[in-house]
């Protein structure tokens, strides 16, 4: 029997608990494609993952019991098709994302729907390319959240709130080519970055608080911390669009008071900030916790931007071998700088 390896989690801890596996090769069935992975990266909800974050929650996906292959992003080459599948031929270049569940992309060989896939641009390698698709689809789905697109982005006032990080640097990045008027906030160490990526104002966190700051925003981004939700939303304007945050207690809620308890403590929280949020912009304002799931718009939307060679990119930090899958685990944990990437090759 054929097989692939894996880096599994063994159990949940600090540190967790790792171990590379052999693992059935598996067959794609319909609508699926066996991906030979040649990267993968590691993202901070991976690191939160394996110390055992979101288990209640997670288990509705079958994204809780361990051991467990973690991870979403992946760039390879097309091994199998399956049934049903017309847009990829094996040997094909691809990228895209595997959702949360049981059988994450830190493997060599992975199973992915068609759908969640986009060919590999040219100028563009594999690990460039792994580094992407689940951060941008956040994003992504963030700015769809308070209706923010290229069509209507241009002069708009945009703050985001942890800008320096993934999620941030690829907003300066999208939000710059759309036209908007955007205030990035960050710590002193990477003012410069953010100017460099768009921003057209740049706050450092640490001398200016948020409380500070006037209410002329038409959209509030949090990338951050949840205790900043507040203070951000009061920077709206009135008529403004909206805050999103990607930073909320859902998960963790659940974790320490349980499904009933948790669920209403995280309820109250959403409904005390979505009614701060029409108090400050109006009744059309939008208030929304951001919740990754691959999204075929998001993936078109990405794919558009690396084809047209913008020059959307997050810097890479670290790239060691599947098997020194730690290194990158630590690398995260630590918040050290650039992203995390796992190679097959």
């Amino acid at each position: 029997m054929s097989t692939s390896q894996a880096w599994q989690c063994l159990a949940p801890g600090h540190p967790a608990q790792f171990v590379m596996r052999p693992q059935a090769l598996p067959e794609p069935s319909r609508g699926q494609v066996l991906v030979r992975v040649e990267a993968t990266c590691v993202n901070p909800i991976d690191v939160k993952r394996s110390t055992g974050y979101g288990r209640r929650l997670l288990s509705l996906k079958g994204a809780a019991r361990f051991p467990i292959v973690l991870g979403n992003d992946l760039a390879g080459v097309v091994q199998a098709v399956g049934p049903g599948v017309s847009t990829f031929l094996p040997g094909d270049r691809v990228f895209g994302l595997v959702p949360t569940g049981p059988q994450g992309a830190h493997a060599s060989q992975v199973l992915a729907q068609a759908r969640h896939l986009r060919a590999s641009p040219p100028n563009h390698t594999a690990t460039e390319l792994a580094a992407l698709p689940y951060t941008f689809t956040t994003l992504w789905l963030a700015l769809q959240a308070v209706g923010l697109s290229p069509h209507n982005a241009r002069g708009k006032a945009v703050l985001v709130h942890g800008a320096s990080g993934g999620l941030g640097q690829l907003a300066l990045q999208v939000l710059s080519r759309w036209g908007a008027r955007i205030t990035a906030v960050c710590s002193t160490a990477h003012v410069q970055t953010c100017s460099d990526l768009g921003a057209a104002v740049v706050i450092d966190r640490t001398r200016r608080p948020l409380s500070a700051l006037p209410n002329t925003q038409d959209v509030t981004l949090n990338f951050a911390a949840w205790q900043d939700d507040a203070a951000l939303i009061r920077c709206l304007k009135p008529g403004a669009m909206g805050h999103a945050t990607t930073v909320h207690p859902l998960l963790a809620s659940t974790d320490a008071h349980g499904w009933l308890v948790g669920g209403w403590r995280a309820f109250r929280s959403w409904s005390a900030m979505r009614r701060l949020a029409v108090s400050t912009g109006g009744q059309g304002t939008r208030y929304a916790w951001t919740i990754f799931q691959p999204h075929p718009g998001a993936l078109d939307a990405l794919h558009e931007l690396l084809m047209a060679n913008f020059g959307l990119h997050l810097p890479i930090g670290l790239c060691v071998p599947l098997a020194q899958g730690e290194r990158a685990f630590a690398h995260v944990e630590q918040q050290r700088p650039g992203r995390a990437i796992l190679t097959t090759a």
